[in-house]
């Protein structure tokens, strides 16, 4: 099977009760994890952090899913393909339903890296509403707080994100996928 022509949907849960479901094209299914590709976003507004906007609806976005992590990573794009940052989903470990169909759950923090290096911790207000309303419970808010500290110190030390997302720029998933 070439894995350049796969399509995964990705059901992705957010707590306490909606569930999206994001259709994307793999890239490479690798030893150190898989790269999908979304050409196009489908968003109804932009993604926006620190007032700049980072992910425009319909701008390209590359995932990286890790087998048994805690978290994903996407590099984000404006619609003319202008890289932004570098974001990543405090989530459960992805569950392979099968080779095209996988199951996640939100666990409310991201951690963003912006094109100078600048980590900022997100969402952490988000995560303490669904601690208080009992969306999720203290051991996985826990464990999303561990996962987004982990990321924010390594990206301190320039040790995140991991070659693997370095490895995958827009310019390499494009000439791959037409």
């Amino acid at each position: 099977m070439d894995s350049t022509t796969d399509i995964v949907r990705i059901h992705y849960r957010r707590l306490p009760d909606r569930e999206d479901v994001y259709v994307q094209r793999v890239v490479a299914r690798t030893d150190a994890g898989i790269v999908t590709f979304a050409d196009r976003t489908r968003l109804s507004d932009p993604v926006v952090i620190g007032g700049v906007p980072t992910l425009e609806p319909g701008a390209p976005a590359i995932w990286f899913t890790f087998p048994g992590a805690w978290h994903d990573i996407g590099l984000f794009h404006l619609r003319d393909g202008t890289f932004t940052g570098t974001y990543a989903n405090a989530i459960t470990p992805v569950r392979f339903v099968d080779e095209r169909t996988w199951e996640t759950t939100d666990l409310f923090l991201d951690a963003w890296l912006d094109p100078d290096g600048h980590i900022t911790l997100l969402d952490e207000d988000e995560l303490e509403r669904a601690l208080a309303s009992g969306a999720i419970d203290a051991e996985r808010a826990g464990r999303a707080r561990a996962e987004m500290e982990a990321v924010t110190a390594a990206a301190r030390r320039g040790a995140w994100p991991p070659r693997l997302v370095r490895d995958w720029p827009l310019e390499r998933v494009r000439a791959l996928t037409g």
